[in-house]
Parts: structure tokens; C-alpha cells; sequence
């Protein structure tokens, strides 16, 4: 790696997703690390253990001896060290932008798509180290195997989440592209379904002639870029015309089972450690992936038979007999309908008691009555106040309104509750022995499901 005068890099909010994995890889490589983020989670401790500085406010002299600055989405221009950096002439660039450095001299796998983005990075990442192919990997969640949202490989590949939310993943030029789903998110960005439509279709033409694109055939919103698409494409799914299908799917414990096809010829089976139906797409990303590379299929196989999973997707915190306690950054209503029909599949004699927190007013708007009928598969539903995720209220959107709507639609045991310091004194009155306790959401509901599992210790 080039180490040249510029050394010395700063992340403004560093602790989010798609900022701390970054920065990982390059104190790995050699640079000076430092960050700033208003709040202290997991992710900012183990940039720290890393050698990290880390400041937990924002201050013009946290950047002034710095050589550049990288900035999330979130971070806004009026930002007092993104008005400095820049009084002071030191570079300040967007994450993707330094996403795309890193991956400009090797060859990039990325994954995009509006749900799965992060549970088939980390399966493709499983298959390739694997395959004894040691690559970087920069990923939104934290990989168990990995110990981090991140790992710096030896190889010439790098596999990272490509993000579609402002459209800064067109600034990527993969050499292989996963899609996994493209459905109406972001419209605040995008306005219109047709835009974002738009925007993944430049994404994929971007890729080289020896490179490849490959999409979920289930998608309805994926399938009819494929005429627009002018790369070689593969595709993945359950429907029969697909590449690389799944047949004689099942769910055994904590595992599901099926069978791989490859133009209907028979590759093998497996038994997957990513629960769930939609899962079962997300691996057959990641075989394709591995078998694009020349690997075989049984190594692909025995990879993902061990996948440990990433924090806080279907994350089973604790289990027993009397209480099983569930993680899960599912917060669009398509995933919350995946989630928790993964759950009932696993599950099926066990009530579901499911805690759900709204991710920013914006999504909460444009998404309020498909959130209407995304609890069916929910016994019981706690609904908590909206994580404004640095947005301003709008007006009538609250949870109040989402819990009014979900009663009208039918679900006949839906309360409003509040804020997440209300929920333990709730789940005392009403649990009862065999329950499980899903908490759903991308904001800070993963550290109440923390203190559930110490407040219900067996």
C-alpha cells in the first residue's frame, strides 16, 4: 500500500455501518485513524482496541491537523468540522468516494439492493476466504467469523456493500455486481421507482466485459432492468427460469436445507447457516459468486454450512425453554414480513411477541401503509416511537398512527408504548413461558435487546 504525506485521515461519523469498516481496513494498512461520533457503540470500542482516536463530539480541532476528511451521507455541509476542513483547504470526501479508492486497484465485488445487502456480503465473503481466495472485505454489519465489519486480505478482490441510498454507489466500478432486491426505498432520494430503476441500471452497465452482473430473478423490479442490461448477466432465485436455483427447500432447527441447480443440472445440496426462505436467494448469490471464481462446489457447500451469521440479522441473543430472544435490523416492511416468517418456520408452536421501532420519519411517510399488513405473522406487537435517525418530525407521522392502522387491517393485539424505556415493564406483564421476543428496527433498539436478555437471565 502507497504511503505517501497523507497519512493522517478522519471520519466524520465513524461509528455508522458504513463508515467503521472503512476505517478499519485502513488502519490495517498503515494510516492514522482518527473519528469523531456524537454516540459510542460497539463498532467506535473496536476502532479504539484498533488504535483509533476517537471523539464523541463534533469540533473544528478534531480536523485541523488532519491530511482528509471522509464524511458519511448523514453528515450534513453546516457540519462544524466539514465548515473547517474546508476553511483549512484539507480534502473532505464521501465515503463512497473512498470506498472507491480502495477498491480501484483491485478487483471489486459489490452488493447492492434495498434488503440483503449485508447477510450476502458476509455469505460471499464465507465462500471466498473459503476458497482460499483471502480477500478485503468492508461490510455494514459486524461478520461473527470476522470479529468486525471488516478484514484485510492479501488477494486482488474486494467484496463491499455498494450503497444505493443517495445514489453514491455510482461512483463504484465493481468487476462483479450482486443485486439482490430493488424495491420502492430511498424516495426521498429518488423521487419516483423509475429513478432508482435508472440508477441501478448505470450501476450495472459500469462493469467491464470481463466482469459480470447477477440479479434475484424473484425480483419483479430486477427483472425488467435485464433488457436494459448490456453485460453479461447472471441470475439467482426460486423461479424456474433463473441460473442458479433452489429446489426441496426446508427449515431443519437452526438450519435450512435445499438443493442447488445450475440450468437444471443437479450441483448439490445444502445446508445453510442463513435462516429463512429470502435467505435461501441471498446464498444462491454467493454460490454464484463462487462458482463464477472456479470454485467447486462442495468447498462453496461446506463454507456456508458453517456460516455463523452477522450481528443483528435474526441474532438469537438467548434461548430456552421458557424464552428465546431475537436481534434483527429488519425495518422495511418487506423484511419485517421475511423476518418474521422466518420465525414462525423455526418457531412454529411458539408464540411471537414482536418490538418494533420505526427508522426515520421520511420511510415512516412513504412506507406507512405497507407497514399496515407487515405484522400479520406477529402474535403480539409493541410499536415504539419513531428513531428520528437526525430527521425532523412530520407532521401526523408517528406510531401512534401506525399502531391505528394495523389495528384497522385486521391485527388484533397491537399496542403503542412509547419510548424503548417502557418496554420491560410491558414484556413483565404480558410474557409468558415458551415466548419469543423478536425486537425489529435499524436504530437503537439492539441495545434494548441487550437488556433484555440481562433483565430475563434464566
Amino acid at each position: 500500500m502507497f504511503l505517501g504525506k497523507t497519512q493522517r485521515i478522519h471520519f466524520i461519523g465513524i461509528g455508522g455501518s458504513g463508515m467503521s469498516g472503512i476505517a478499519e481496513v485502513l488502519i490495517n494498512q498503515g494510516y492514522e485513524v482518527s473519528g469523531s461520533d456524537p454516540s459510542s457503540n460497539r463498532a467506535t470500542d473496536y476502532l479504539k482496541s484498533l488504535g483509533a482516536d476517537i471523539r464523541h463530539s463534533h469540533s473544528a480541532e478534531n480536523v485541523l491537523d488532519k491530511h482528509v476528511v471522509v464524511v458519511s451521507s448523514a453528515i450534513s455541509d453546516d457540519n462544524v468540522e466539514v465548515r473547517a476542513a474546508r476553511e483549512h483547504s484539507i480534502p473532505v470526501i464521501p465515503r463512497a468516494e473512498m470506498l472507491a479508492e480502495l477498491m480501484r486497484m483491485k478487483h471489486g465485488i459489490t452488493i447492492a439492493g434495498t434488503h440483503g445487502k449485508t447477510t450476502t456480503t458476509s455469505l460471499v465473503a464465507t465462500v471466498l476466504a473459503a476458497g482460499e481466495l483471502d480477500p478485503t472485505v468492508i461490510i455494514g454489519g459486524r461478520i461473527k467469523s470476522m470479529g468486525g465489519h471488516a478484514k484485510l486480505g492479501q488477494s486482488q478482490y474486494l467484496i463491499a456493500e455498494a450503497d444505493e441510498s443517495d445514489g453514491s454507489f455510482l461512483k463504484l466500478s465493481p468487476t462483479l455486481a450482486v443485486v439482490t432486491t430493488l424495491d420502492e426505498e430511498h424516495m426521498d432520494f429518488y423521487q419516483t421507482l423509475q429513478n432508482m430503476k435508472d440508477a441501478f441500471l448505470q450501476f450495472l452497465n459500469k462493469i467491464p466485459f470481463y466482469g459480470a452482473a447477477f440479479l434475484c430473478l424473484d425480483d419483479v423490479n430486477l427483472q425488467s432492468l435485464l433488457p436494459g442490461i448490456k453485460k453479461r448477466t447472471i441470475t439467482y432465485g426460486l423461479k424456474s427460469q433463473a441460473d442458479y436455483t433452489a429446489r426441496n427447500i426446508s427449515v431443519k432447527g437452526l438450519k435450512t436445507y435445499f438443493t442447488v441447480y445450475y440450468r437444471d443440472k443437479k450441483l448439490g445440496e445444502i445446508l445453510s447457516g442463513a435462516l429463512g426462505r429470502h435467505n435461501v436467494c441471498n446464498t444462491l448469490a454467493a454460490v454464484a459468486v463462487g462458482m463464477e471464481l472456479n470454485m467447486d462446489f462442495p468447498t462453496i457447500a461446506n463454507s456456508l454450512e458453517n456460516f455463523s451469521g452477522v450481528q443483528r440479522r435474526f441474532e438469537i441473543l438467548k434461548q430456552s425453554e421458557s424464552l428465546i430472544i431475537v436481534d434483527d435490523y429488519a425495518h422495511h416492511p418487506v423484511e419485517i414480513q421475511a423476518t418474521l416468517l422466518t420465525a414462525k418456520e423455526v418457531w412454529p408452536d411458539r408464540r411471537l411477541v414482536v418490538i418494533f421501532q420505526p427508522h426515520r420519519y421520511s420511510r415512516t411517510k412513504h412506507l406507512m401503509e405497507s407497514f399496515f399488513s407487515a405484522f400479520n405473522d406477529a402474535d403480539q406487537l409493541l410499536l415504539l416511537d419513531i428513531y428520528p435517525a437526525g430527521e425532523k418530525e412530520i407532521e401526523d407521522v408517528h406510531s401512534q398512527r401506525l399502531a391505528e392502522g394495523v389495528k384497522e387491517y385486521g391485527h388484533k393485539n397491537v399496542e403503542y408504548i412509547g419510548g424503548t424505556e417502557s418496554v420491560i415493564p410491558q414484556l413483565q406483564k404480558m410474557l409468558k413461558p415458551g415466548d419469543v421476543v423478536m425486537a425489529l428496527g435499524a436504530g437503537n433498539i439492539g441495545e434494548l435487546s441487550h437488556k433484555l436478555v440481562s433483565h430475563f437471565n434464566d
